[in-house]
């Protein structure tokens, strides 16, 4: 009988599975891949999460947010204009090969028994907990589902929807890339595009590529890049540095933080729109607040109730407004032109109201 077991060994998994051994508790990280790997991600980590990160971080693997490339600005390009914005501090550029690998091996040399290619397959009772495994049955007082966006445990909730979405990433080598997150908007997605660094790679300037498209504007990251002109431009100089990989569909729903006992979190409490760049950050935060308010639970200080209701209420006080001002911001920015084009004006001429509203994506 495990005190916790955590589901999922991306950000918001590492970082509840470590908040929780740190604190004694007798954890399980389960992990239905294998590391290293390659995943869509815009692979931002924002300064207001970088403490965070460094504290779950062992010392062995420090050197991977000291030696992080760091973004100090934002780039947005849309119907010909660029909008540009200060980021202070700071964001960090880290690989997400490398990211949750270092994360994996700090929640290993912190005592959590952590196994990859291991698939939960179902999740029963309501504390104590079953899971049924690839590996067998296995007994839990707690459990943490952060197995992304789309897995078997989460495919009810997401349910279907007539537009599908794409998600398609790639890194490639680029002389000279500026120190910014650039983001490439057109009709039915965009594209970001900043500088990373691999851990052992080539000595090379590299940039990450993400893009997020509709389905029926483009299937594959190369026609992704073709549907913005400056975008477009700028990649014809680009040498692929990876393979391509991708990810569908992506569904936005409100988030949903706690479902029958067990808390959800990262991508399967909720997928917040990537123009924002701070999924790793929700993710590390939310996994970290997760395994906080399941101590007291884990200590029989309170019930599991107790804590999923703690849980509810910290997750909609803190990280539920960055989902609700990131969703408003895209439905504003995928207006028609028409009516998008003052808004743009007044964004280009006033940086501090786009500071503002950069400011509650946080």
């Amino acid at each position: 009988m495990y005190d916790l077991i955590v589901i999922g060994g991306g950000p918001a998994g590492t970082s509840a599975a470590i908040t929780a051994v740190r604190d004694g508790a007798r954890v399980l990280l389960l992990e239905r891949g294998r590391f290293p790997r390659h995943k869509v991600c815009g692979e931002f980590v924002s300064s207001e999460s970088l403490d965070l990160l460094a504290a779950l971080l062992d010392g062995a693997r420090a050197a991977l947010l000291h030696d992080a490339v760091r973004i100090p600005q934002a780039r947005l390009f849309l119907d010909g204009r660029v909008l540009e914005t200060v980021i202070q501090p700071p964001a960090a550029s880290i690989a997400r090969l490398n990211l949750d690998a270092a994360l994996w091996d700090s929640a290993a040399s912190a005592g959590v028994d952590a196994r990859q290619q291991t698939a939960v397959r179902s999740i029963s009772g309501s504390g104590p907990f079953r899971l049924a495994t690839s590996a067998g049955d296995l007994e839990a007082r707690a459990v943490i589902n952060a197995s992304g966006r789309w897995s078997n445990l989460n495919a009810a909730e997401n349910g279907t929807r007539r537009e599908k979405w794409l998600g398609l990433k790639a890194h490639f080598a680029e002389a000279s890339p500026t120190s910014s997150v650039d983001l490439y908007f057109f009709d039915g997605g965009y594209c970001g595009v900043q500088p990373v660094e691999v851990e052992g790679g080539r000595s090379e300037s590299r940039v990450n590529a993400c893009a997020m498209v509709r389905a029926e504007v483009a299937s594959t990251l190369a026609e992704a890049l073709a549907q913005h002109p400056e975008l477009r431009e700028r990649s014809r100089h680009w040498r692929p540095l990876s393979e391509p990989v991708s990810t569908s569909p992506l569904i936005f729903r409100d988030p949903q933080s706690e479902r029958d006992g067990v808390l959800m979190a990262g991508d399967a409490a909720g997928f917040v729109d990537p123009f924002v760049g701070d999924g790793i950050s929700l993710a590390l935060r939310s996994g970290t607040l997760a395994a906080r308010c399941l101590l007291r639970f884990l200590r029989s200080e309170f019930s599991l109730h107790e804590a999923a209701q703690d849980y509810r209420k910290s997750y909609e006080q803190q990280l539920a407004p960055v989902f609700r001002a990131s969703s408003k911001i895209r439905r504003t920015l995928v207006l028609p032109r028409v009516l998008r084009t003052p808004l743009l004006f007044l964004l280009e001429n006033t940086p501090a109201i786009t500071q503002y509203l950069m400011s509650k994506t946080r």
